[in-house]
């Protein structure tokens, strides 16, 4: 159970985060590459909408196809993450335990009873790395934090035991 962490306090579901299954998630990040590339800004509907338009632009050149029928469509790739170091951005959770309105900060406990507290908005741009070169994170695990930009890369904040939101 050392590699759970609760979210709790200030939401409106008590969840728990279990790192050792983000491995096959769909949202995780390469982090070999991602500090390497100029981030831009992501607007979730601009980019539904355009995935949407190019899923109905592809029917109509190519017809509809349904799964399990085209097995190409979806290859994971094996040694990228058996070699992989990856991580997870945290507002999925958040969204996902739906913060109440009266909060005010994201505070992350420490295993040794330190705390470190970010305003909703800069914990929104926090990265868990729960993967290095494809093995789960041992040693100030079971995550480390990293900022968006990079710039603790080289110091995460470790041994997260705990998300509360206040």
């Amino acid at each position: 159970m050392e590699s759970i962490i609760p979210v709790k306090g200030a939401v409106k579901y008590k969840i728990t985060l279990d790192p050792t299954v983000w491995i096959f998630d769909d949202r995780r990040i390469d982090l070999k590459t991602f500090f390497l590339e100029k981030q831009e800004v992501e607007d979730e509907d601009l980019k539904y909408l355009l995935n949407t338009g190019r899923h109905w632009s592809r029917e109509i050149m190519e017809g509809a196809t349904f799964p399990p029928t085209l097995k190409t469509e979806r290859k994971f790739d094996r040694q990228g993450m058996k070699t992989g170091t990856f991580g997870m951005e945290i507002k999925h959770f958040l969204k996902n335990a739906e913060i109440e309105e009266h909060a005010k900060q994201v505070v992350f406990e420490l295993a040794d009873g330190q705390e470190v507290a970010f305003s909703i908005k800069e914990a929104n741009t926090i990265i868990f790395k729960y993967s290095q070169d494809g093995k789960p994170i041992a040693e100030g695990g079971p995550v480390h934090l990293l900022f968006a930009d990079g710039s603790n890369v080289d110091n995460p904040i470790k041994n997260i035991a705990a998300i509360r939101v206040d």
